[in-house]
């Protein structure tokens, strides 16, 4: 795995230590996991977008590519 820096300003990365503390965890498995469930939620509404956006102009879409 290649690694990866993030920059934090200095109140989020206590407030990411402070969390990771009181779970008992390290900081970069709280930043993992937030991470990924960013990903999952922002992909879940790109996909309903376009989904959106596909049934609306189907009829479009179906002509173009005749």
């Amino acid at each position: 795995m290649s690694e990866f820096v993030l920059h934090l300003d200095p109140a989020v990365r206590q407030a990411l230590h402070d969390l990771a503390d009181a779970q008992d965890r390290t900081p970069e498995d709280v930043a993992q996991e937030a991470v990924r469930k960013h990903l999952h939620e922002e992909g879940r509404l790109v996909r309903a977008v376009a989904e959106r956006i596909a049934r609306e102009h189907a009829d479009l879409l179906r002509r173009l590519g005749e």
